[in-house]
């Protein structure tokens, strides 16, 4: 079991697409993590900083949220515009555009500038700055599962991996603070730059795959990521008699590129009731079919997280 004396781990939970379950598995892991013969002391993160949801599921009692500032933007100050149209020419953005008053000054759609500032250096009357951009929200939230670090990322805004860094960052200091032995990552879904953020320092990847037609592609994708960074893998299959030719496919392609398929979920709809009373399956309904085969693969996450 994780004690003290070991040195924090850290469970990242993956998928190469959404809507595989991951969220559900990642709550009902915190819960069991909790309620474990042994506790674990846990800290969680909801890195989908998109479309978070972990929290939804958790119901956090008290949050603390803090503003996210990220990457600036450039603004044309009207008034010492001159007009000699030299930033237009320069941007590859086409985010510079004349004002309709005839006042022969431009400005700038902070949408289409992506922040390279060739403008600002450029500007021979120094009417260009950057200007930092607030792009979201983060959230410390108490929850009877353990701490929970989450974020919201307005629409539009691109620094997503910059923002799981940064509550990773802040999670990390928290679990150092209350000498807690594991950080549970629910990830989110693809191999984008947030997923590469949530991976970074990872001693395990679990993969939440799905026997559907594109299931063995997800698999591949997410899997490549993951060896990539040189981070151990291990699988589950969610949903697993949905397509029994899907799922002996992906047990196939594990077995290929010897990987341990620690659990096959099958389909539950206590797990959609769960969802719908805002609780995890294993503590809603724990004898359902679901929470005892997570409750299998809990078991094994621990046994290799210690080396056991």
């Amino acid at each position: 079991m994780l004690n003290q004396a070991n040195p924090i781990k850290q469970l990242v939970i993956l998928s190469g697409k959404g809507g595989t379950g991951k969220t559900s598995i990642s709550a009902a892991i915190a819960d069991l993590a909790r309620d474990s013969k042994n506790k674990i002391n846990t800290v969680l993160i909801d890195a989908d900083v998109d479309a978070a949801n972990l929290s939804l599921v958790l119901q956090p009692q008290q949050s603390e949220t803090y503003e996210f500032w990220g990457g600036s933007v450039a603004e044309i100050e009207k008034s010492k515009c001159i007009g000699c149209d030299l930033c237009k020419l320069l941007c590859r953005y086409d985010a510079v555009f004349p004002y309709a008053d005839g006042s022969n000054s431009y400005f700038i759609d902070p949408i289409a500038c992506d922040g390279c500032a060739a403008c600002v250096y450029s500007c021979a009357s120094e009417a260009i700055r950057m200007v930092q951009q607030k792009e979201g929200n983060w959230f410390h939230s108490k929850t009877v599962y353990g701490d929970l670090f989450h974020a919201e990322l307005f629409p539009g805004k691109e620094n997503s991996g910059k923002l799981v860094t940064l509550i990773k960052q802040h999670a990390r200091l928290w679990a150092q603070d209350t000498q807690a032995s594991l950080i549970v990552v629910d990830g989110p879904p693809g191999i984008g730059c947030p997923v590469i953020s949530a991976c970074a320092g990872a001693d395990l990847g679990l993969i939440v795959t799905e026997p559907s037609v594109a299931g063995i592609h997800d698999l591949q994708r997410i899997l490549s990521l993951l060896q990539h960074f040189k981070i151990p893998v291990v699988v589950c299959i969610n949903k697993s008699d949905i397509y029994p030719k899907g799922k002996e496919k992906i047990r196939q392609f594990s077995s290929d590129y010897k990987i341990d398929i620690l659990g096959e979920i099958p389909y539950d709809k206590h797990i959609i009731q769960a969802m719908v009373q805002g609780r995890p399956v294993t503590r809603e309904y724990p004898n359902a079919p679901s929470s005892k085969v997570i409750q299998e693969i809990w078991n094994k996450l621990v046994c290799r997280l210690t080396k056991c």
